[in-house]
Parts: C-alpha cells; structure tokens; sequence
C-alpha cells in the first residue's frame, strides 16, 4: 500500500501504535497515520487517496476502544493546525481538535454560555459526530455550521438542515472529516459562567471515575431520544441504574471493570487489553438484556480489527 499513498505536507506515520492516543490506553496500531499540516493538505491528500483505502478520523480518543488487531488504513488525527477558537458575537467557532473544555472556557470568557461542554471529555469535532450533551444541553441546541472535508477530498460547509441530529449520534458522512464547527452561545455573565462550570466540575468529579483510565459513559441511557429540546426528550432511565439491576456494578475481566463509583464507566484497571474491555461491556449487555430485556447501545465506539484477525 506504500507506493498507492500520496506525499502529504503534513505526518505521515506506518504502523503507527494507537494505544498512547486513546483515555484506556489499548488498541493495536494504525496501519497508517496521517496529521495534515492543514485543511488544504487534508483535502489534497483524500483526493489523492486510493478510494478503496479505508479512512478513519479520530480524535483525543476520550470515547474510543481501539481492538488490539489495530486499524486498516488511514487514520487521521488533526493536532494544532486545528485547534484555533474564534468569537465574533454570538458565535464561537472552533478547530475540530480544539478541546471541548477549552471551547466552554473561552465562550465564557466572551460572556457567552457554551458551559455543558465544560465537563465532556474530547475536542470538539468528536463532540458534533456524538451529538454531546449534558445537563440538558446538546451540540445540536447550538449548532450553526461546521467545515468539513469528505472522503474524495472535497471541501464542504454542514449547515442546520445537512445533519439530522439524534440520541448521542448524527448521519455525518463515512469518512468525511470535520476540520471546524461554529456554534452559537447565550449570552450571560463571564463570572456567572465560571463559577457553574466550576459547580459542574465538581459535582463530575465527586461522582465520576474521573482520575481512572476511562472512556466515559460506555452505554447510551435507554430512554434517550434526540436532541433538540422536545417536549418527549427524556432520560428516566438511567443505563447505570440497568446496570445496578443486573448486579454488574464492579463486574470484571481481565484488566477491565465495570466503575464502583459510576457503574456505567468502563475502566482500565491495569493491563486490560481492548478484548477484555469490550469483551465485559458485552457481559453487561447480555445481563442486562436477560434480567430486564433491554437492549443497551454502546456510546463508546469500537473500530479495528481483533488481535486474531
């Protein structure tokens, strides 16, 4: 596949080990990885690209398991070309790989309310694809518009009516990569703003696994729909409460165990490989399916191949 690889301006790395890229820290290597220098280097490279190489864009990897066979293909991970932030008014436009955390600091610091993203781990390009939330609060409610380049190397701006917004997911095009997002903030009192995300910090900190080797929430709350402030949008059913019935609260393999703090977090306790992580969120499925028959999603992804593939 080396000679069928265009000659990017931007890093090109074979056989590049993913685990160091993703919060559980496992995962084989990428068969390729490719950090562009910017939106054109991106754009020229896909449009060079063989169309039948796979194409797979990644984050911080805060909400992904990468298997232990690795990744075939590219992936593609934006670094500090795409991290800019920009306000003008009421609108707050960011690099993809721009922090969320940072993004809600510095609306704030421009007097504007972009707070619930204060507390979700990733950047910014993985929080429109999952459709991020949190107290109430979705990328969806802000959304303005996103950059973006597709698998063929075309530019392409995502506007309102582009992206049809649910539950922790969008129908972003396979293989487009975001490279910026504009959202819109309300406006609010700089001061005012901090002291809720300091409020929201804690609050995570007192009741999420926050200082152990996690991905986040592992499973979607069964009772979650879309979006966008409909009246029927709710989430009574709590996936950690699921998982409390099933008794799989601090439920094992290998290295990898189901949160006692917050059952609902998957962590690595130490030498768990991607199987054993997958592998226990796959036993809590099971449990919960035959004690109660619901069927949990997975909000982590999984991509890659298995280390017997």
């Amino acid at each position: 596949m080396t000679s069928s690889l265009p000659t990017p301006r931007g890093r090109l790395t074979p056989n590049r080990d993913l685990s160091g890229l993703t919060w559980l820290r496992v995962g084989g290597p990428a068969e390729w990885l490719f950090q562009p220098a910017d939106a054109d280097d991106l754009a020229e490279f896909l449009g060079a690209l063989d169309p039948s190489v796979p194409v797979f864009p990644i984050g911080v990897g805060s909400n992904l398991i990468v298997r232990d066979g690795g990744i075939a293909g590219v992936v593609i991970k934006l670094g500090r070309p795409f991290m800019d932030i920009t306000v003008e008014g009421e609108r707050v436009t960011a690099g993809a790989a721009a922090l969320d955390a940072r993004v809600a600091r510095d609306a704030a610091a421009h007097g504007l309310d972009l707070t619930f993203l204060r507390t979700i781990p990733g950047s910014l390009g993985g929080a429109l694809k999952m459709n991020a939330g949190c107290y109430g609060s979705y990328v969806a409610d802000h959304f303005v518009n996103a950059q973006g380049v597709l698998r063929d190397g075309t530019n392409v701006t995502f506007t309102q009516g582009d992206i049809e917004f649910a539950y922790r997911q969008t129908n972003l095009p396979e293989g487009a990569v975001i490279t910026s997002v504009t959202l819109r903030g309300d406006k609010g009192e700089a001061e005012a703003l901090n002291a809720r995300m300091e409020q929201q910090l804690a609050k995570r900190d007192a009741t999420q696994p926050t200082k152990e080797l996690t991905a986040g929430s592992t499973f979607r709350n069964p009772a979650g729909f879309s979006s966008t402030g409909r009246a029927d949008d709710t989430h009574d059913l709590k996936a950690w409460k699921v998982i409390d019935d099933a008794g799989m609260r601090g439920a094992t393999r290998g290295g990898a165990q189901m949160s006692e703090m917050h059952s609902n977090f998957l962590i690595n306790k130490g030498g768990a490989t991607a199987a054993d992580l997958e592998g226990l969120g796959e036993d809590v499925r099971k449990r919960v399916s035959e004690t109660q028959g619901i069927e949990l999603q997975w909000e982590i992804m999984r991509v890659g191949k298995t280390a017997r593939q």
